[in-house]
């Protein structure tokens, strides 16, 4: 085992526990701190669990630098066990990233909160990392086709699928927190973990000392942007007023008071005017919310739903703060008010008790024959 072999095994290993072990601590923090909010938020994205997989993931790369250390160290790595042991940390790595990323608000929509997605995609995780296992060893054994080895494609392309969530998910999570520098170094520090994985696959760019350190840079940087990612859901969570404190009161046409005295807003009264269909599409989630039961609480936003584009929820709370004027600290954001709760369904995050609709008002959104489905839940 030559030095920089040595050298990158032991840094990957050291580094990547003490990421995982950081990480573990900042999960048992806020379990132990926001256990009460986590309780009763449970339909939301769980910031702790997002957390518990990412450390696992760390703790996984701790385990798959220990076995290249021995591989190396006891010279096994051309042999079956080693192969058997790369393939099963493979499928936990990509496993436990996927499970994480599942967690993230800004997680491509179709693993974000969707159970039976992520399954699948699981599934296919282990279908990849048994076919390159059976290419290892029965098809294809060590052959090159061109300068490719092939036993390594199907594993190089999973990697590529999931630094593709990993990237996205940090980009718009970071851009979404107005760290801009932050969401670049993202991409480049997961686009150079993808290239560092290259030479394993053509031989051509099989440079140890560049791509080692490749590597180590990639591995270091992912890790402190995890713990970045870790206080900002820290700081969001606490920042996420309390759903007992949330009132709201639907009193006319176009016109709601609203309370929420964690961001100082204290039975404001708040006139959407002619932005009814904002005003509309509150009032619906509120009823869904107040008199519904089960499903019937969440609605539908996609083009083919009641609300059409999510970007309709985000105008919502745009509007609410420029009529209320508040200042950047104290501005809602879209999961105060409201719950995502998987495949493109929504509630509203008040509590039904909480909720209060003037009876004409009601009786007169329930007149609107557009408005019919909503007659049964109300009654």
């Amino acid at each position: 085992m030559s030095e920089v072999t040595q050298f990158h095994n032991l840094s990957h290993i050291f580094i990547s526990l003490i990421g995982a072990v950081l990480l573990i601590a900042i999960y048992y923090n806020i379990r132990k701190r926001f256990r009460k909010k986590l309780i009763e938020e449970e339909s939301q994205n769980r910031v702790d669990k997002g957390l518990l997989h990412l450390s696992l993931a760390l703790f996984v790369w701790v385990a798959s630098g220990v076995w290249a250390a021995l591989g190396q160290h006891y010279a096994f790595t051309g042999n079956f066990t080693y192969q058997i042991g790369v393939n099963l940390l493979s499928i936990l790595n990509s496993a436990f990233l996927l499970f994480a990323l599942s967690y993230f608000t800004h997680a491509p929509d179709f693993i974000n909160n969707n159970k039976k997605n992520v399954k699948l995609i699981v599934a296919i995780i282990v279908g990849i990392t048994l076919l390159t296992f059976v290419m290892s060893f029965a098809i294809v054994g060590q052959h090159t086709f061109k300068g490719v080895v092939l036993r390594a494609l199907p594993d190089l392309l999973l990697s590529a699928f999931i630094c593709y969530l990993l990237l996205v998910s940090l980009y718009k999570t970071f851009s979404h927190n107005s760290l801009q520098i932050v969401a670049v170094i993202s991409v480049l520090m997961v686009s150079l973990m993808f290239i560092s994985q290259l030479p394993e696959v053509f031989i051509a760019l099989n440079d140890e000392f560049n791509y080692s350190l490749i590597r180590i840079i990639a591995k270091s940087s992912l890790i402190s942007l995890f713990l970045l990612l870790a206080t900002i859901w820290v700081i969001n969570l606490a920042n996420t007023p309390d759903v007992k404190e949330i009132k709201i009161r639907f009193t006319d046409w176009s016109m709601i008071n609203l309370s929420i005295p964690s961001k100082n807003i204290i039975n404001q009264q708040i006139d959407f005017g002619s932005k009814t269909t904002q005003y509309k599409n509150l009032l619906r989630m509120a009823i869904r919310r107040k008199y519904g039961t089960g499903d019937e609480q969440g609605i539908l936003v996609n083009a083919a739903g009641e609300i059409k584009n999510q970007s309709y929820l985000s105008r919502i709370i745009d509007n609410i703060n420029q009529i209320l004027g508040t200042n950047e600290e104290e501005q809602l954001e879209r999961r105060d008010l409201f719950v995502f709760l998987g495949e493109s369904r929504y509630r509203l995050r008040i509590l039904p008790e909480l909720i209060e609709i003037e009876a004409n008002l009601l009786k007169e959104f329930n007149n609107n024959p557009e408005n019919s489905p909503y007659l049964k839940l109300c009654n």
